[in-house]
């Protein structure tokens, strides 16, 4: 039985010729010309095709895209000018990163064109892959000098996701604390803000974030020229060993991260650096009201695909009542919607007061009484030195150096490194 395929070459200079040896090949049938990918996403939910032959500009294709007719069971084919010579800058290149694996010269015979169709389609469709290499730091403006290669991975970096129920329970000061104690460390660090519902990781550090990194990046990654170069050039290097991909300046522009996008920075990071620390939104709730639509935008959906893309998750609460019983919930909550997470609770502003004299012990019984948690990184609360962070618009390691609250940092980053990197 013939594969029905959707056909996407419009405006493309070869475009005769292609539709006439497709519709000319064996074990494959044209069902629909499409003139750009939204008329290929609306074809396809119609069930109606099991392959789309689509060409290499065709007008607003994204990752995001090809990600959604991957997930219909679709496979996607893409051809490339004939004259492509696979360089980086190349068509093939950008198609790739897309996620598209099957791509095929233009003058491709008829003969070939049906073979690789039908056996794509046997198949199924590609996992997303990664094939990025090297690692750079950000030149200054103007500089002609060649990009500082400073982590040669050997193998692929870890990301680490900082998270914790509502509350403000201090994701940010954690996330800020551990990626300068591991920068002070030696160990190049990427920190990056993907909260979706007020991101503060560029105040924190005094950075003018009139444009979002991350954002950016999300963006490169979603027309497939995201490459480890591309994502250091949007990162700011605020100390040795330490880029700042900062979040988004304002909540309403969350639909600029969409997870397919997010999970390929998170993939280009791990080249691009041995440690990413990501600080992400509360709220891990899924909308089951736009679940059948792969399309549709999910404001918790970046932070769904970060914390399933993590190495480890620090999950933040705080020492009182209150806060106590939102972190054993969101930790039940994170088991139930990621369950292959590795988790670190992570218990901060522990003090004397509401948890009585002995608040460590407090906290210890209830967290191994109420969710099984045994060891948790306790962080005390130093008023303080998180004052002197805001002031001055740095770190604990830059304007806190002995507080007891950076001294509780080094511990848990030493953790860290010891677990992740060792």
């Amino acid at each position: 039985m013939a594969v029905p395929v959707l056909l996407a070459v419009t405006g493309a200079p070869w475009e005769a010729d292609v539709v006439r040896r497709a519709e000319r090949a064996p074990g494959i049938r044209i069902v629909r010309r499409c003139v750009d990918i939204a008329d290929v996403m609306a074809a396809s939910a119609t069930g109606q095709a099991r392959a789309v032959l689509l060409a290499e500009d065709l007008p607003r294709l994204t990752a995001d895209a090809v990600a959604a007719l991957h997930a219909r069971r679709i496979v996607v084919l893409a051809l490339v000018d004939p004259s492509d010579n696979g360089e980086p800058s190349g068509g093939e290149d950008r198609l790739s990163r897309m996620g598209i694996e099957r791509i095929l010269p233009a003058d491709v015979s008829g003969e070939d064109l049906g073979r690789a169709i039908t056996d794509a389609v046997d198949s199924g469709p590609p996992a997303t892959i990664s094939h990025f290499a090297g690692g750079f730091v950000p030149q200054p403006s103007g500089s002609t000098a060649p990009p500082i290669r400073h982590y040669d991975p050997s193998g692929a970096g870890r990301i680490v996701a900082v998270w914790g129920p509502t509350g403000a329970p201090g994701r940010s000061t954690v996330a800020v604390g551990l990626a300068s104690e591991l920068a002070a460390r030696g160990v190049s660090t990427l920190l990056a803000d993907a909260d979706v519902y007020g991101g503060s990781v560029a105040q924190l550090l005094g950075i003018l974030d009139e444009t979002s990194g991350l954002a950016a990046a999300a963006r490169s990654a979603g027309g497939g020229s995201l490459d480890v170069e591309v994502l250091a050039r949007q990162a700011r290097q605020v100390v040795p060993h330490l880029l700042v991909l900062t979040g988004l300046s304002r909540a309403d522009r969350w639909t600029e991260l969409r997870p397919t996008a997010v999970e390929s920075v998170w993939a280009t990071a791990r080249l691009l650096a041995p440690l990413t620390v990501v600080d992400v939104s509360f709220c891990i709730e899924s909308d089951e009201e736009i679940s059948f639509d792969t399309l549709a935008p999910r404001r918790n959906g970046a932070t769904l695909a970060t914390l399933e893309e993590a190495d480890e998750v620090l999950v933040v609460g705080t020492a009182d009542p209150v806060g106590l019983t939102r972190l054993i919930r969101a930790l039940h909550e994170l088991r139930a919607m990621v369950p292959s997470a590795t988790t670190r609770v992570v218990v901060n502003r522990v003090r004397s007061g509401a948890l009585g004299s002995s608040p460590a012990d407090a906290v210890t019984e209830a967290l191994s009484r109420y969710a099984g948690v045994a060891d948790a990184v306790l962080l005390p609360f130093d008023q303080a030195a998180c004052d002197a962070v805001l002031t001055h618009g740095r770190s604990l390691t830059e304007v806190a150096r002995s507080s007891k609250l950076r001294k509780a940092m080094q511990q848990l980053a030493a953790g860290v490194i010891r677990d992740l990197l060792s």
